[in-house]
């Protein structure tokens, strides 16, 4: 089953019209402490390397089968839309059902075939916070029981 893609207004859309809904926010820990939607948590799909070379995050799939259950509607986004769609993906083979990519993700995104320039959250000036907590961190979401 494809996944559900959502450009920002849409998602946010989404996400008012579906309060139980969750915006898995899948970027590094700096790039969410620099911004995020409201609401959204953190739990990185790839993490730094040696070198700074981005890998995949080995405790991605438990940390969020920990916080968000499977029957849960789940809004990943990232920078650009890349990474949020490697995540859904991995999502959708733990067999969680209900999920959407935003495309664009927070930064927006020049698709470099069309040079079609898609908005990202902030650039269609949608809300952003700078809160970070045990509740919305990484940091904090890692060491739930």
């Amino acid at each position: 089953m494809p996944i559900d893609q959502l450009p920002p207004p849409e998602a946010k859309q989404y996400l008012d019209d579906n309060p139980d809904a969750v915006y898995l926010d899948v970027r590094t820990e700096p790039e969410f402490e620099n911004g995020h939607p409201p609401g959204a948590i953190n739990i990185p799909v790839a993490l730094p390397g040696p070198g700074g070379q981005m890998m995949p995050n080995p405790d991605f799939l438990a940390v969020v089968s920990k916080v968000i259950p499977r029957d849960r509607a789940v809004v990943c986004g990232c920078q650009v839309g890349g990474r949020s769609q490697m995540a859904a993906s991995i999502l959708e083979q733990a067999g969680y059902s209900k999920l959407i990519n935003m495309p664009g993700g927070f930064g927006g995104l020049q698709d470099p075939t069309t040079g079609e320039v898609i908005p990202g959250w902030q650039d269609e000036g949608l809300e952003v916070e700078i809160q970070v907590t045990d509740e919305n961190s990484y940091r904090g979401l890692i060491r739930r029981p």
